[in-house]
């Protein structure tokens, strides 16, 4: 029997004390809040709580899952021969502990955002989606599946709370 394959990934969107947000500047998506994909043998919460420090220096603690998010779809990569596996992604809302913000292999910039202007920076479709998912945050957890076709464009299949 062969297992499937899966993307096991983690997000963190990191609030500031002053309700200010963290953003990435991602070398291939443009502006993002931090995540990635969680390493052989790593739970969720470090997972997500590493790479917030990798991609920008900040330290911070999980206060909330957000989200669920599976892509169900198989895409190619930014190379145009890589096939992307489906992924299962976990968003979180962060709170701000400490570090200074700096870049990494990954980005090459990170800032503090006001709440109200982060969907003016973010132009993927699905980064886009799970970040409103943060701003209608109502308590209960949301399952959010979606496909894409390309890094550019993303299609709603269901989104429900659980």
């Amino acid at each position: 029997m062969a297992f499937p394959t899966h993307i096991v990934s983690a997000g963190g969107i990191v609030e500031d004390e002053n309700g200010n947000i963290l953003l990435v500047k991602a070398h291939d998506d443009g502006w993002v809040y931090p995540g990635g994909i969680t390493e052989v043998g790593e739970n969720l919460i470090d997972g997500v709580i590493r790479e917030i420090k990798e991609e920008s220096g900040i330290d911070a603690t999980v206060s909330h899952l957000i989200s669920i998010v599976s892509n169900t779809a198989i895409h190619k990569w930014y190379d145009g021969v890589t096939d992307v596996p489906t992924k299962v992604m976990f968003d979180f809302a962060c709170k701000f502990l400490g570090g200074e913000l700096s870049t990494s292999e990954e980005t090459s910039d990170c800032r503090w955002v006001p709440k109200e202007k982060v969907l003016d920076m973010i132009t993927l479709p699905a980064i886009r989606m799970r970040y409103e998912a943060y701003l209608n945050f109502n308590g209960s957890v949301n399952y959010i599946e979606y496909v894409t076709a390309t890094t550019s464009e993303c299609n709603i299949k269901l989104e429900r709370p659980v």
